[in-house]
C-alpha cells in the first residue's frame, strides 16, 4: 500500500478566499443512483470485510443503494488535496488541515443537510465546526474524530511513557538501549504542530498559544526540535501498514500514530500499546466532503447518509479506536461500541485535543503567523537533513 507522496503548494488562505461557493448552489434533491461512488479515504475508514471479517459497512450499502463503492486510500492530507485537485472523485474524508484548503480552492461543494436525514443525530460539537462550516454553510458531514496517540512497544517500555520526549530527545529506554534509530515521525508537514505542541509544555516562554499559529521565533524553535528529532528517526511514516510492519519487524519502539494501527497490532498479539502523554496531543476531526464536480452526487448523498447510521459509526469507532460523530453510537447497542469504549477512546476529551487545521498568515492568537506553504517546503528540508 505504498503511495507516491504529493505535496501541494497553496496560497495563503484568507477570509475572502474561504467564502467561495454560495448556499444557493447546493443540490436540492436526490435523484436515482448513478451506479457508483468514488471516495478518497484514510486507511481503515471504509471497510468491506477484507482486512478483518466482521468489519464491513460497504457490502449492504452497495446492495441497498445500487452504488458500487470505489475507494482510493490516501495517507496524508496533502495527498488527499492533490487527489481532489486532480479530480475524478466524488467524496473525500478530509481532516481539518485539508478541509478549508479544499473549500478555498473551490474543490468541494456545499452540502444540503436537509437531504441527509441523520444530520439531526450528529454530535452538536461537530455540526458547526469551523473546519467544514463557512458563513453558516456546511461543506460536508462529520465522520470520525480522535487523537494522534503515542504508540510504543511494551517490551521496550516497562511502564507507559509519560512524555513525547521519547520521540523528540535522545534517551535510554527501559530496556537499557537508546531510542536512536528506534523511533518514527509522521511524514507530513502537519508534524510541525506536534513539535510546537511539545514546546508549548516544555518552553512556555515561547508563548505558543496554538500549535498551528506560530510566529517566526516559535516556528524556528519547532523546526530546530524537528532537526534534533531527525537524528533519532529511522523512518518518516505515512503508510499505516508499513508502520505496523516496522513495529513488528524493524525494531521500531515508539512513534506518533493512529489508534487504527494500535488496534490492528494488538489484535495480532503484538507487544504494543498507546498513550496520550502529559503534553497532550494533536488530533483530527474528519469530514466527508463532496467534490465540486462530483459525477455521482446522488450516490454521494446516499453514502453520506449511510455513514451517519449509528451501527456503522459504532463499528467504525471500535475498528479505528476513535470517536463517532453520532453520540448514540456509543450507547444504543446497534453496533459493537459501548459507552465505556467511547470513554476509553476519549469521547469526553474533545476540548483537550488540538485538532488539525491549516496554518494561515492571518491568525487569531497573534498578528502574523508562518503560513502552510512554508511548513511544506521547510519540512521537506528537515527530512532531507537540512
Amino acid at each position: 500500500m505504498s503511495h507516491v507522496k504529493k505535496y501541494v503548494f497553496i496560497p495563503v488562505l484568507t477570509a475572502s478566499l474561504v467564502g467561495s461557493v454560495s448556499a444557493t448552489e447546493m443540490k436540492a434533491e436526490i435523484g436515482a443512483a448513478e451506479g457508483q461512488v468514488s471516495i478518497v479515504a484514510w486507511p481503515g475508514y471504509i471497510e468491506r470485510g477484507e482486512t478483518m471479517e466482521g468489519f464491513d459497512w460497504v457490502t449492504k450499502f452497495e446492495e441497498a443503494s445500487g452504488c458500487a463503492v470505489n475507494v482510493k486510500t490516501a495517507n496524508t492530507s496533502d495527498e488527499m488535496v492533490a487527489l481532489m485537485n486532480e479530480g475524478g472523485f466524488d467524496l473525500v474524508t478530509a481532516s481539518g488541515d485539508a478541509s478549508l484548503r479544499l473549500i478555498a480552492g473551490k474543490r468541494v461543494q456545499p452540502v444540503n443537510v436537509d437531504l441527509v436525514p441523520s444530520w439531526a443525530t450528529v454530535d452538536d460539537r461537530l455540526k458547526n465546526a469551523p473546519w467544514h462550516t463557512v458563513d453558516g454553510v456546511h461543506y460536508g458531514t462529520p465522520y470520525m474524530w480522535g487523537p494522534n496517540v503515542l504508540m510504543y512497544n511494551t517490551e521496550a517500555f516497562k511502564t507507559p511513557p509519560t512524555s513525547w520526549s521519547v520521540v523528540f530527545e535522545e534517551t535510554t529506554l527501559d530496556d537499557g538501549q537508546s531510542n536512536m534509530g528506534r523511533v518514527q515521525a509522521y511524514d507530513g508537514p502537519i508534524h510541525v504542530a506536534d513539535a510546537a505542541n511539545y514546546l508549548m509544555h516544555h518552553q512556555p516562554e515561547l508563548g505558543i498559544e496554538s500549535p498551528y499559529e506560530l510566529n517566526e521565533d516559535q516556528y524556528k524553535a519547532s523546526l530546530d526540535l524537528l532537526r534534533q528529532q531527525r537524528k533519532l528517526v529511522s523512518r518518516y511514516w505515512h503508510d499505516a501498514f508499513i508502520q505496523m510492519d516496522d513495529f513488528k519487524n524493524e525494531g521500531v519502539v515508539a512513534s506518533g500514530s493512529w489508534p487504527f494501527q494500535v488496534n490492528l497490532l494488538a489484535s495480532e498479539k503484538q507487544p504494543v500499546a498507546s498513550t496520550i502523554p502529559v503534553e497532550g496531543a494533536t488530533g483530527w476531526a474528519d469530514t466527508t466532503m463532496m467534490h465540486a464536480d462530483a459525477e455521482n452526487p446522488n450516490c454521494a448523498y446516499m453514502w453520506m447518509e449511510h455513514t451517519l447510521a449509528s451501527n456503522l459509526q459504532s463499528d467504525l469507532s471500535v475498528w479505528f479506536g476513535a470517536n463517532p460523530a453520532v453520540p448514540a453510537a456509543c450507547t444504543d447497542g446497534r453496533g459493537m461500541q459501548t459507552a465505556e469504549g467511547c470513554t476509553t477512546n476519549g469521547m469526553d476529551d474533545f476540548a483537550k485535543i488540538k485538532f488539525w487545521q491549516t496554518p494561515v498568515s492571518k491568525c487569531a492568537s497573534q498578528e502574523q503567523c508562518v503560513p502552510y506553504y512554508r511548513w511544506v517546503s521547510d519540512y521537506i528540508g528537515v527530512i532531507g537533513g537540512r
